[in-house]
């Protein structure tokens, strides 16, 4: 029986090549595109998650608004660890990681670069799983100047020899190896190479809770309550913060508070930081939980539109079937037996779809892990859920025709008085609308999508980002930066150049500052301190709003300040005002609570992300390290074999590296330009998923009314009045899903746009313009059939049965 299912299905199929064809290549695209989705959304989600206790660990963070500037960072103060595991009984345990940053490594006479190096408590292995292949987990950072170095990084500093015992140095420190441990995995919110022992470091013994730099991790016991163990912490800011707020600012923590100002800790499960988490100071670049969302919406309407082709090219052939199913049942067949020939046909057709979806997919992950920067692939576990994605897919797509065929009466159908079954027809003119009003949304989504990553590119920002060239790991120049500097200078193709850490964006020196007027401490406004010399602001091109830029022809420059116009509308100030006006900062690096004398007013400049509003800044001379020239040549090969030159020179033991600025704003936005690009890729191949359903459509319409076709010919009518009456309906169909589309892609692409503090507006052309696409792509889909049938020769036309 089940033989014969499958021969009768297999005529079937060869019977209707085309729209075999149609069904075969929609399912095959419409699962590709799922299942790689899912890997990736699956890869998303499983952060952390390889962790032996991910769901009990959770990362302290530090939150406070002070006259309306807003702090949220992953790093807090350095006694927060202890004290938590001392006074919440629900803390079983805590660990602190502080990221080092560039050390220069020496093993053997070689030198190495690295910026995977952090300093660990030594239980930092006790709470996170990442196993060591040789050392003991729990012992290995117990000594001062001990570190644990992954399996790479062993390979990479010793070769084939054994790793344990060896020695290192870290910025000339000897530090010995007690362990290694597997690489971690690429799925963890952070990923280092080296990890030194905070035994015996200074800075972890600190008892500030004014400042810190601590990533502080908590193992809560089984079953906490994460939301009522959060509503404690307030307490522990009072009883041990609150102290030295007194003794610093002169004001009690409720006097601090009487002016609006909060502050206080949060609580973050470790498995939501990769993709909700909005603190600054983020060990690596997160993801975005929005983008899940898109990208499992989009994957589900892919696997429905390809469903729903199926479905509709099934029901509009229901007519040559009908007498089929009208004989057979004569005959005595039963329902199940003809839902089970139906099923059969389905299943089929899904395998051929499975087969040339596993050939696409071998091609297509690559190409999308390149435009992704993903790393996926297929194990067995996923070729498994593949398979079964497949029969699923045959299921559902093949369920609704099977038992809307076997449904026909015998008497009616071998009368042929089932062609035009109104249920059907609104059926499919429903699924169709369905297709197109997703094709509609994600034409639109895409469109204000790429006019706002446009608009990032060309956004007046403040500063001038183009032809700055930054040289990151200056400080291997030693004490020589300022040398090597004024000889570049010398080169006709640098203009012009400036020292400092801190840049407007790209990795960057990042201090937090709180300064209040002089003689008015109650008003204190958070911002952020740029350390900087007197070329800074025209190299980086920016433009003063009031007074002047600092000068070494002034040495009471060392105790000047310069602020961006934000801040001085947070001070109480206007531009003009604030020229002589004395700004006290309190952790400034020359002392506790140095007071400075404002000598200009900055014009706002994007120094942090667009996603964010300009915040308060503050500009002290303080010319140390770092470097950036501006450069005004378009041999630029020529210029960087130049500073390589002068940089080997200095024998640094350090290769000559660089980075433009342009590039590092547009490193900024990478995640974003590349899921735009991939929704775009999705979306172009679901718009022609529909079309393919469409193309069916069309051929079967035509076909059904080739005799009505023949008689208006003979009757009159021309190709182009034959070619609108085809196509009339089909365009109304999409006319009326452009109308649904509108609302929802608007209120959709709205909620997108406040990701952004700079955004475009959605203007009304955008969805003329998509409206217009969608009937121009379904007008040239259906136009190839309308078109055949209206040049037909209405004779034969009239002869056909």
């Amino acid at each position: 029986m089940i033989k014969n299912y499958f021969k009768t299905a297999w005529r079937n199929i060869r019977k209707n090549k085309l729209f075999s064809f149609i069904n075969v290549l929609g399912l095959s695209i419409g699962i590709v595109t799922f299942f790689v989705i899912m890997l990736y959304v699956q890869d998303e989600l499983s952060y952390d998650r390889f962790n032996k206790h991910a769901d009990r660990i959770t990362r302290v963070i530090f939150q406070a608004d002070i006259n309306g500037g807003k702090i949220n960072e992953g790093i807090v103060m350095a006694p927060v660890a202890a004290t938590m595991k001392k006074d919440f009984p629900e803390v079983e345990d805590a660990t602190r990681m502080v990221a080092l940053g560039y050390p220069k490594i020496i093993y053997d006479d070689r030198s190495f670069k690295s910026d995977r190096v952090a300093i660990v408590d030594p239980n930092f292995f006790e709470i996170f799983t990442l196993p060591l292949i040789e050392g003991n987990a729990a012992t290995a950072l117990l000594q001062k100047n001990s570190l644990v170095i992954s399996q790479t990084a062993g390979k990479k500093y010793f070769g084939e020899e054994n790793g344990i015992g060896k020695i290192l140095k870290l910025d000339n420190e000897v530090y010995t190896v007690t362990g290694i441990m597997k690489d971690i995995p690429s799925n963890a919110h952070f990923h280092f190479d080296i990890f030194m022992s905070m035994t015996g470091w200074q800075a972890a013994a600190s008892d500030s809770w004014m400042s810190g730099n601590f990533y502080t991790y908590l193992l809560l016991m089984p079953a906490t309550d994460l939301k009522q163990l959060g509503s404690r912490l307030p307490g522990m800011v009072e009883k041990y913060m609150g102290p030295q707020i007194q003794q610093q600012m002169g004001l009690s923590l409720e006097q601090f508070r009487t002016s609006g100002n909060q502050l206080g800790f949060a609580l973050q499960r470790l498995t939501d930081i990769h993709l909700t988490s909005n603190t600054t100071n983020e060990l690596e670049p997160g993801g975005n939980i929005t983008y899940v969302y898109i990208f499992s919406g989009v994957a589900a309407f892919m696997l429905i539109v390809a469903c729903i082709n199926f479905i509709n090219l099934s029901t509009a052939g229901a007519s040559r079937r009908a007498k089929e199913v009208g004989v057979r049942k004569v005959a005595g067949s039963g329902r199940g037996q003809l839902i089970s020939q139906f099923l059969c046909e389905s299943m089929l057709i899904t395998f051929f779809a499975l087969l040339t979806a596993f050939v696409v997919l071998q091609m297509a992950l690559p190409l999308f892990n390149n435009i992704s920067g993903k790393d996926l692939s297929i194990t067995w576990k996923p070729a498994s859920a593949f398979i079964g994605l497949g029969v699923i897919v045959g299921l559902i797509a093949g369920c609704y025709p099977a038992f809307y065929l076997s449904s026909f009466k015998p008497i009616l159908v071998l009368k042929g008085r089932i062609a035009n079954k109104q249920g059907s027809l609104g059926l499919r003119s429903g699924l169709v609308v369905f297709q197109f009003f997703i094709s509609v949304a994600l034409i639109i989504g895409t469109i204000i999508a790429y006019q706002q990553m446009k608009y990032i590119q060309q956004v007046d920002i403040g500063y001038n980002r183009q032809q700055l060239l930054v040289i990151p790991n200056s400080w291997a120049l030693g004490g020589n930066e300022r040398s090597f500097k004024e000889e570049m200078l010398r080169n006709s193709m640098v203009e012009s150049a400036t020292m400092s850490w801190f840049k407007p964006v790209g990795p960057t020196n990042y201090n937090n500052a709180l300064a209040y007027p002089g003689g008015n401490d109650n008003l204190i406004v958070n911002g952020v301190d740029y350390q900087v010399d007197d070329q800074y602001i025209p190299v980086m091109g920016m433009k003063m709003a009031a007074g002047r830029n600092f000068s070494h022809h002034f040495p009471t420059d060392s105790s000047a300040i310069i602020l961006n116009e934000t801040a001085v509308k947070s001070l109480g100030w206007t531009n003009e005002s604030a020229i002589g006006k004395t700004v006290v900062i309190q952790n400034s690096p020359r002392g506790q609570h140095f007071p400075y004398q404002v000598v200009g007013v900055v014009r706002n400049f994007n120094f942090k992300s667009l996603h964010e509003m300009i915040s308060p800044l503050y500009m002290t001379y303080f010319p140390q390290g770092g470097l950036i020239f501006k450069v005004n040549t378009g041999d630029v090969q020529g210029l960087l074999a130049a500073m390589k030159k002068v940089w080997d020179d200095y024998r640094t033991e350090e290769p000559f590296t660089y980075s433009f600025m342009d590039d590092l704003f547009s490193n900024v936005y990478a995640s974003e330009q590349r899921t735009a690009r991939v929704l775009n890729v999705f979306s172009v191949l679901i718009i022609f998923v529909a079309c393919l359903g469409l193309f069916g459509l069309a051929t079967y319409t035509a076909e059904q009314r080739t005799k009505e076709i023949g008689i208006r010919k003979v009757l009159g009518a021309r190709a182009a009045q034959v070619i609108r009456l085809l196509s009339g309906d089909f365009l109304k169909l999409v006319l009326i899903a452009s109308c649904i589309a509108f609302p929802v892609a608007w209120w959709g692409m709205s909620k997108w746009l406040q990701n952004f503090a700079y955004r475009i507006e959605i203007h009304w052309w955008v969805f003329v313009v998509a409206a217009a696409l969608a009937l121009l792509i379904a007008l040239l889909t259906i136009s190839f059939q309308a078109i055949k049938a209206a040049m037909a020769n209405p004779v034969k036309a009239l002869r056909t049965e």
